[in-house]
């Protein structure tokens, strides 16, 4: 049988809901959709999965995506101590994958077929060298087909080997590999005399509207275009799609990108009493009454207190009351709606807390020199923070799409869930270091020419960019770009004294969008699932007398990169990186492994934090390199 470990967090990300994962042995499984979670295997002699245990809240992130809870990915258990007993609740419960793709080539006479996507065979024996009394095992291919809106199918070897939408022929086919490395050199082979290389199938147009893949067949009067193919899903979409395929490998860098939702998590305004309510064993009983009488709103008040009161000694009953109003509608208060969901965080990391799920120790300024002062309002330490990161779709191709939520959720249910609606989330708990900028400075700098006419080049980047992929209007501007790049290198240079490594470490940007142009702040919090999240070495680096010499070594560091003229003077030749969105920045001086950025590398330039070598004035922190 078929069978691969997974760790929970994968399951969010890069192996969500439509990635591929090759496990031991080398067989590419495809994830199956969350309608598939939380099932019992066809024959498991089984209790029923309480799915109530592997519930998850978050208040404000619910309300921003529009779901009742989050879930945990499930995780496996054995039976121990015992064959009887609650020890065999939720008991192997494993992650539905298919096999994908499902054409499979063999390693001897190279004939290519087809083989069901179901199966759980590790040995797929090729039936040709069987004939011949030989024994041969058939391994996958790695090509497959896919849009710009994540359909996604098994290649079409028939359709290109014969040019044509809809062959006559069948095959048997063959699969062919040349003398060279590249795909001119992998040759597709049919019985009837058809053969053709699979040179071109990953190329496209620079506006994306066709394919080579596509305009090949297409040139023969009979179009072949995307049908909404989901096989993660087990369907189509039900429009169908209509748009141009692309050639690719599963293990292609653009074949799945999981996009993601996160949330730090903030004291509640209302009743603490709620968060009781969300603590097990409560939490489970509450869930299964809730199923049981078919959704929150049709438990009444007289079975939820029957319920709860257990647990609740000495609690006043009008509190209790009121904890059923807000758990009965959804459990959560209306967050207020007049401010941004990243300016409500901005504003509680700048004040003391010491709730059970976020602390944080405000340092005063004063003990910092004057040069930080001029630079930095607040430096807070944050010993305890919780990070919820939901999954909410997915893309291929390009990382941004301009598909809405709705869009995106479609893409991990077949039949998304009315009542209970839920999204497969991780919890994150760990230690962060918060930075707000001084203000007043702050908006006298982005408003100078040098740092305007920065900030254009890399908005006319975008726009191209956006232009061309389809993706959302944005702005760059100057304080976005400096903000993100100081985030690089004080990331970049706290792996050298903080005991994490950059890929263990997480940017956060506060930046003032609409309308809310009092938000410059930047949160580098621990992305460790485990303990290692809590080891005390970020919070640690907050004291003056370590942050200071830290922070100006990494502008110092940022003054010269290996790959100086060439990376400084990027800005004649059109930028560099992803998108040409970047300036001064490259993997030599200010790149960060992708799970530690949210901008996919993009938007960078050391010349707006440290200036340049004829215009220092241009950083607008070149002031702590010549300061005492």
């Amino acid at each position: 049988m078929v069978r691969g470990p997974i760790r929970r967090a994968q399951a969010i990300a890069p192996f969500g809901v439509g990635a591929v994962i090759t496990v031991p042995g080398g067989i590419s499984l495809m994830s199956a959709g969350l309608d598939h979670w939380f099932g019992r295997e066809p024959g498991d002699q089984l209790p029923p999965i309480d799915e109530s245990e592997f519930v998850v809240r978050e208040w404000r992130l619910e309300r921003l995506l529009g779901v009742r809870s989050f879930r945990l990915p499930p995780d496996f258990r054995a039976v121990t101590g015992g064959t009887q007993g609650p020890e065999r609740q939720n008991t192997y419960i494993r992650l539905p994958f298919i096999r994908f793709p499902a054409w499979h080539v063999c390693g001897r006479c190279r004939l290519l077929m087809r083989r069901s996507r179901t199966s759980q065979m590790t040995w797929v024996s090729c039936p040709g060298c069987e004939e011949k009394s030989k024994r041969s095992r058939m391994e996958q291919t790695s090509f497959l087909a896919m849009c710009h809106r994540g359909h996604v199918r098994e290649f079409p070897w028939l359709e290109w080997v014969h040019r044509s939408a809809t062959p006559s022929c069948q095959g048997p086919l063959k699969l062919l590999a040349g003398g060279g490395s590249t795909l001119l050199n992998t040759w597709v082979v049919c019985s009837c005399g058809a053969k053709r290389s699979l040179g071109g199938i990953t190329q496209a147009s620079a506006s994306g509207s066709s394919t080579r893949l596509s305009d090949t067949l297409r040139a023969s009067g009979d179009p072949f275009l995307c049908e909404g193919e989901r096989p993660w899903l087990g369907d189509h979409e039900p429009s169908g799609c209509g748009l141009p395929l692309l050639g690719a490998r599963h293990e292609a860098s653009n074949f799945y990108f999981a996009r993601t939702q996160s949330a730090i998590f903030l004291p509640r305004a209302d009743s603490k009493l709620l968060e009781k309510l969300e603590m097990p064993p409560l939490a489970g009983r509450l869930g299964r009454l809730s199923k049981a009488s078919g959704g929150r709103g049709n438990v009444s008040a007289e079975m939820f207190h029957l319920v709860v009161e257990p647990y609740l000694t000495g609690e006043d009953s009008s509190a209790i009351a009121l904890a059923f109003q807000s758990w009965n509608t959804g459990g959560t208060p209306e967050p207020d709606v007049s401010k941004g969901f990243r300016q409500t965080e901005f504003e509680a990391l700048q004040r003391e807390q010491r709730g059970e799920g976020l602390v944080v120790r405000c340092r005063s300024m004063e003990t910092y020199s004057s040069a930080m002062q001029s630079v930095f309002s607040r430096v807070n330490d944050i010993p305890q923070l919780r990070e919820t990161r939901a999954l909410v779709g997915f893309s291929r191709i390009y990382a941004d799409t301009r598909s809405t939520l709705a869009e995106q959720r479609r893409q991990l249910f077949r039949h998304p869930p009315r009542r209970e609606s839920w999204l497969p989330a991780q919890v994150v708990h760990g230690e962060g270091l918060f930075l707000a900028l001084d203000e007043e400075r702050l908006q006298e700098w982005e408003a100078t020419q040098a740092a305007q006419d920065r900030a254009a080049l890399l908005q006319q980047a975008y726009e191209a960019a956006r232009h061309r992929r389809g993706l959302a209007a944005r702005s760059v501007t100057p304080r976005l770009i400096m903000l993100h790049t100081l985030a690089h290198l004080v990331i970049n240079r706290l792996t050298f004294d903080c005991g994490y490594s950059s890929a263990s470490l997480r940017e956060r940007l506060y930046v003032g969008e609409n309308g809310d142009s009092n938000m410059a702040g930047i949160l580098i919090f621990t992305a460790a699932g485990d303990a290692d999240g809590t080891m005390g070495g970020l919070v640690r680096m907050g004291q003056p007398d370590r942050l200071e010499p830290l922070i100006r070594s990494a502008l110092r560091a940022a003054t010269w990169c290996s790959s100086d003229p060439v990376c400084m003077e990027a800005a004649r030749y059109g930028g560099q990186g992803p998108d040409s969105c970047n300036l001064a920045a490259c993997h030599n001086c200010a790149l960060l492994p992708e799970t530690a950025c949210e901008e996919f590398n993009r938007f960078l330039d050391r010349a707006m934090v440290i200036g340049t070598e004829t215009n220092r004035e241009l950083g607008f922190l070149s002031g702590l390199l010549t300061s005492p």
